[in-house]
């Protein structure tokens, strides 16, 4: 069973709502989710109510709005699913632009990945991202992941990190 909440030390994980679509339209269109996840075309409420509602009926994916714990602001997402590509469960984040840098992707995607090390069904974690998201890779090797292969989706070509390497 996949928790609701999780806790780290300056954050609280809460599993995405339908009321966090306006963070989700702001979050959606940073540069650096753009860049390396990919346009969602989500550009008015409407799409981003539809966009979070998606994700919430989608199984197996996990979405959890990042708040910060002493000023109840959310600053982004950590994200755990099972892609259709993959034999086992993805983690991924994003943080908006003025959250990066300060540890908090480590420390959100450190607390599901506790949470991940409990429950053998979802083990080992992948996590893919393009070969030039040195920011991204560099907190994957800091949770202890590390580079297994290099493989074709679609047009892209992905970097697929593992706990298990």
């Amino acid at each position: 069973m996949i928790p609701d909440q999780i806790t780290s030390p300056r954050l609280q994980l809460q599993l995405l709502r339908p009321d966090d679509y306006a963070f989700m339209r702001v979050l959606v269109n940073t540069p650096g989710w753009i860049r390396f996840i990919g346009d969602r075309n989500v550009h008015s409420e409407a799409d981003a109510r539809a966009y979070v509602e998606r994700i919430m009926n989608t199984p197996n994916l996990y979405y959890w709005v990042a708040w910060l714990r002493d000023g109840n602001k959310p600053i982004g997402v950590v994200s755990f699913l099972k892609r259709d590509y993959l034999p086992h469960f993805d983690i991924g984040f994003a943080f908006l632009p003025e959250y990066q840098g300060q540890g908090y992707a480590t420390e959100g995607a450190r607390a599901v990945l506790d949470m991940a090390s409990d429950r053998p069904e979802y083990l080992p974690v992948l996590a893919t991202l393009l070969p030039d998201n040195v920011h991204s890779i560099k907190v994957l090797e800091r949770l202890g992941l590390r580079f297994e292969r290099t493989m074709e989706v679609g047009e892209d070509v992905l970097h697929i990190y593992s706990t298990a390497v």
